[in-house]
């Protein structure tokens, strides 16, 4: 129910918060504080609002309002998401709030830091230090005066009882992750080194360079500049004899060569004659569910169940238990990543067991020698 002069999502907190009906509370120990009306992240929401929520709503729900700054964490504080487990919880005191829209100062978040500084005696965590010898370079001109205002809190803060002491120290924390947070490690740190991620780009740009169109000339030539559509016609996509560049470019990567309809045509003829042609049907259909129209999703995701999937089915896949599993059950509501794993599975297994063989075949090495290089045009 609705409290008179409060948004929905604050009249809805102070209903969590209601001894009678809301979200059972009590005083828990940590570590060697007792922290007053906490709770855990496996209590639901209260009994008024739960025909709205379902239970992974719930635990959805509650992660927005620990990111929004309405509910906190007590153990792992950096961490604003709602965990499902025995982690501990307080409601945020309406003072912090995002309702009530308090400017966020860098004073009063040097205030704040400074504050933190006196009472760890200058032993701050990382972000933290990182900000404070910022802040206290930005603002020098006024330092003085953060100081004294950090000074007298802390001096405020001592004469409370040493709960209520805890419980307002993690209050203020509470806001200012929320406001203030620290930066993440992806963001300071690239996974890969520097090398190996410019390594990698010399490859790719040595071995594309002769493809692209920008770096190197069309053969014959480029139809914009000669009005010769030669170049169009050898590059159809089921040209019957594709050109030596384009044959090549199959031997790059496995996605290559199904990205190309010329080269998925001839695996398709290599995996008939090794008894193997389901797991390349089976791909292309999982492709034609993802991209094709919602309309015919369920009368596309049914036709791949009886075809692939099903005991007996006439073109059954080889995958494992687990996945087979996964998919079929999936497949009672489906949609159009309901196939990924199976697909990933055959995709690999093309990949690592029948590409090789392809490009030792007879049937690639027929088409590499049928393949024609066509001469480079005259301006003359």
């Amino acid at each position: 129910m609705k409290r008179r002069g409060f948004p929905p999502v604050e009249a809805l907190m102070l209903e969590m918060q209601d001894p009678a009906s809301g979200v059972k509370s009590q005083t828990q120990r940590l570590v060697i504080t007792t922290i007053p009306h906490a709770l855990s992240g496996e209590p639901r929401l209260p009994p008024a609002s739960r025909p709205l929520w379902r239970r992974h709503h719930a635990q959805a729900f509650g992660t927005v309002m620990v990111a929004f700054g309405y509910i906190y964490p007590l153990q792992d504080h950096k961490r604003l998401i709602l965990k499902p487990d025995a982690s501990l919880y307080r409601f945020q005191t309406p003072y912090f709030w995002p309702a009530q829209q308090w400017p966020v100062e860098d004073t009063d978040y040097a205030i704040y830091l400074a504050k933190r500084n006196i009472r760890k005696k200058g032993v701050l965590e990382l972000h933290e230090q990182e900000q404070y010898n910022n802040l206290h370079k930005w603002l020098n001109h006024k330092w003085d005066f953060i100081v004294m205002q950090a000074k007298e809190q802390y001096r405020a803060g001592k004469e409370r009882k040493k709960p209520d002491r805890v419980v307002f120290d993690c209050q203020e924390r509470a806001y200012w992750v929320v406001h203030r947070p620290p930066v993440r490690q992806c963001i300071m740190r690239p996974r890969v080194k520097s090398s190996v991620s410019i390594g990698a780009l010399v490859k790719y740009t040595t071995t594309y360079k002769q493809h692209d169109p920008f770096l190197a000339p069309c053969l014959p030539s480029s139809p914009w500049l000669t009005d010769d559509a030669t170049y169009w016609t050898l590059n159809m996509p089921n040209v019957e004899v594709p050109t030596k560049m384009r044959v090549e470019r199959w031997t790059f990567s496995f996605g290559e060569l199904l990205s190309d309809p010329r080269g998925r045509d001839d695996f398709r003829l290599f995996l008939k004659k090794e008894f193997s042609g389901e797991n390349l049907a089976f791909w292309e259909s999982c492709e034609d569910l993802k991209w094709g129209t919602a309309a015919t999703m369920n009368e596309k995701a049914q036709h791949i169940y009886k075809t692939f999937l099903a005991r007996g089915a006439p073109r059954w896949i080889n995958i494992d238990g687990k996945t087979m599993e996964v998919t079929v059950k999936g497949l009672k509501h489906p949609h159009r990543y309901v196939l990924d794993a199976a697909q990933t599975h055959i995709f690999m297994l093309m990949k690592k067991d029948s590409y090789g063989r392809y490009l030792k075949s007879p049937v690639f090495k027929e088409t590499q020698k049928r393949a024609v290089a066509p001469d480079a045009h005259s301006f003359r």
